[in-house]
């Protein structure tokens, strides 16, 4: 009969969401079918949560409306997606039907959305008041020009948020030769780059849910288990935790040399590499933790020898993240460590294929990645990964992926690094 290790959990704590009482122990399959039934014991780490103000998005569009001045530009268009959430809130899903928000330069932001789609949208709005409406067999480009001429903007340069989808911007512009369109992100970069405390805040919470999720998750691994098993877990984990989860990726031995996965069968053996990826959002703000470890035996000296040396140079890159020095530095300082262990160069494998680290806030990639030629600056605020792995084709990978968040003094990890390659967790 076939043996699987389970946790029991006995109770997970209100206040601080700490988990007390897990213990891995061993089972039959007869006694428990389902090793995540027992998460049913979960409870919210989310109740002291404070989410983002009204007061706090004020301020986002204040800081939009300097630098639209700034750039001599007349109104930021937003789609639907992660930008209009963050400067109004609203969470609004995107179809062939046009939904926009605007920001003027001075004035209030208003709405563009379809004409069946007002009184729902006027629930929802905290930011501005006016919404203009189109019906079916209208026209929404047309009123997204008639609302601006409203504003009095009448002519000159728009800026398109990153996101926003091309048919949108292609129909405003077949209709209004009077305007000339341009990329938003000098607008939007400067304001979402840089996180509040309150924005950081709710990336700690997302990132100690997300540590709690993997532990279950590492304490139900079972000799046969697949990742989508290991999965489902810790995905369970993190929304019982009261997070959103996002992802939760793990591969076993050869596989885990491929950085995102592999598409071939796995099933879990002793001694093999397990490296996981998780993350969730909590608030909509995201987390993101990579784990190695080795299953049910004591590492060979490959392993432990190139687990040492992923830790080296995730240490170096944290080392170079220094305020006023550029992004690439933290990339030149973690591959440094690799390629002078005889990897690579540069891209090549067996060695690190990818950037160090990217950025992270209400997406799980953002601006300011950890890549040579990025010469942004690092800034107090700036929240990143440091995840320089080690991929070995044919044999495992390795990667410790923890994020960071700038300081006046530096530096700070929002989950502190793997200890050892038996110990993922301080």
């Amino acid at each position: 009969m076939k043996r699987r290790a389970f946790i029991n959990l006995s109770v997970v704590t209100a206040s601080t969401g700490a988990v007390i009482g897990l213990k891995a122990c061993s089972t039959t399959s007869s006694d428990t079918k389902d090793p995540a039934k027992n998460l049913d014991k979960l409870e919210s780490m989310t109740k002291d949560i404070q989410p983002i103000t009204v007061e706090e998005r004020q301020l986002r569009i204040k800081k939009a409306q300097q630098l639209l001045l700034e750039n001599k530009m007349q109104a930021l268009i937003l789609d639907a997606g992660t930008a209009m959430v963050y400067y109004t809130g609203i969470r609004w899903g995107r179809s062939e039907r046009t939904m926009v928000a605007v920001i003027p330069a001075s004035g209030e932001v208003f709405y563009i959305c379809p004409g069946f789609e007002e009184n729902r949208l006027r629930e929802l709005i905290k930011m501005g008041k006016d919404v203009y409406a189109w019906q079916e067999d209208e026209s929404p480009y047309q009123l997204i020009i008639q609302s601006l001429e409203l504003k009095g903007v009448k002519g000159g340069t728009l800026a398109v948020e990153e996101s926003l989808r091309f048919f949108i911007m292609d129909g405003i512009r077949k209709l209004a030769p009077q305007f000339s369109f341009v990329s938003g992100d000098p607008v939007t970069i400067p304001c979402r780059l840089i996180k509040s405390p309150a924005e950081i805040a709710l990336m700690q919470k997302a990132t100690d849910i997300t540590i709690a999720a993997m532990k279950i998750g590492i304490n139900s691994l079972y000799e046969g288990i697949s990742p989508k098993e290991f999965s489902e877990i810790v995905a369970t984990a993190q929304n019982k935790f009261g997070a959103s989860s996002d992802f939760a990726m793990v591969n076993f031995a050869e596989a885990s040399a491929f950085p995102h996965g592999s598409t071939q069968p796995q099933k879990l053996k002793k001694g093999d590499i397990v490296l996981m990826d998780c993350g969730c959002r909590v608030e909509g703000y995201s987390s993101d933790i990579s784990r190695t470890i080795v299953f049910g035996a004591a590492p060979t000296a490959r392993q432990q020898e190139i687990w040492n040396l992923e830790k080296a140079a995730q240490t170096a890159g944290y080392k170079a993240a220094q305020l006023g020095v550029p992004c690439e530095n933290v990339d030149a300082a973690a591959r440094k460590v690799i390629t002078d262990a005889g990897f690579g160069p540069g891209y090549q494998l067996p060695g690190l294929p990818h950037r160090t680290g990217h950025g992270i806030g209400m997406d799980g990639h953002e601006w300011g990645n950890m890549v040579k030629g990025n010469r942004l600056l690092l800034q107090a605020g700036m929240c990143f990964s440091i995840e320089p792995n080690i991929s070995i084709v044919g044999e495992f990978g390795i990667r410790h992926e923890d994020c960071v968040y700038m300081t006046e003094t530096g530096p700070k990890w929002f989950s502190q690094p793997s200890p050892s390659i038996d110990q993922p967790f301080v």
